[in-house]
């Protein structure tokens, strides 16, 4: 893969031999943005996990402190008094069966987040084919089936992000923008680590956390100490 000249001058500034202490890592990250959009600074985490074993698999939620400077769109499916109460937390869209076909037909995903109360899981299960692979289908373990539609509609919009394993076993998540400062930054990224490390499976043998990797969208990425997790 060619990179341009902006990538290949940032690419320089990191030594791929190191692993950076996490403050040194950020500080370097926000140096090797050049994009002329704000960045997403994202984190990649490669575990010793086989997530086709269930009891080894990771999935769960953590609000970042800071948020994800990232404006977030969440849909509820809800019923009754949970609507009312769905949009008076400021849900984007609230809604039941009326929207299956707009999903399922139209191909509307205007949404980054679906939250849904327990009793309409029977309606959301008929879109798994299209929420599934997308990564947006309810999970209790995310906080995303609740009947508190009120608590999760505020944390998710406060910055609130799930992070699991992909097929290779691999958390990606991002942590904030390169317009935060260093301090926010940080502040994301340890709040994030110290979920996953929570979550680590009781039934892994070996090592649990391979390589952290932080990198901008567009940017290099560099390589984090895993020592102090």
């Amino acid at each position: 893969m060619k990179h341009g000249k902006k990538y290949t001058e940032a690419a320089k500034l990191v030594d791929r031999t190191v692993q950076y202490e996490p403050a040194e890592a950020v500080a370097l990250v926000k140096k090797t943005a050049t994009a002329k959009f704000d960045e997403t600074v994202e984190v990649h985490i490669r575990t010793g996990c086989d997530g086709r074993h269930a009891e080894q698999q990771i999935r769960g939620a953590v609000v970042l402190p800071n948020g994800t400077g990232k404006d977030v769109k969440v849909l509820v499916f809800a019923k009754g008094d949970k609507v009312a109460e769905a949009e008076a937390a400021g849900a984007d869209y609230v809604g039941g069966d009326e929207l299956i076909p707009k999903i399922q037909n139209d191909g509307w995903l205007d949404f980054d987040v679906v939250v849904a109360t327990p009793d309409m899981m029977g309606v959301v299960g008929r879109l798994g084919k299209v929420l599934g692979p997308k990564g947006l289908m309810p999970n209790p373990k995310a906080g995303t089936v609740t009947m508190d539609v009120t608590k999760a509609v505020n944390d998710i919009k406060a910055g609130k992000i799930e992070y699991r394993l992909d097929k290779a076993n691999i958390i990606h998540v991002p942590v904030g923008k390169v317009s935060f400062d260093e301090a926010k930054l940080q502040e994301n990224f340890d709040a994030l680590m110290e979920a996953i490390v929570k979550a680590k499976p009781s039934a892994l043998k070996g090592q649990y956390l391979k390589s952290i990797t932080l990198s901008t969208t567009m940017g290099p990425g560099v390589k984090v100490s895993t020592a102090k997790f």
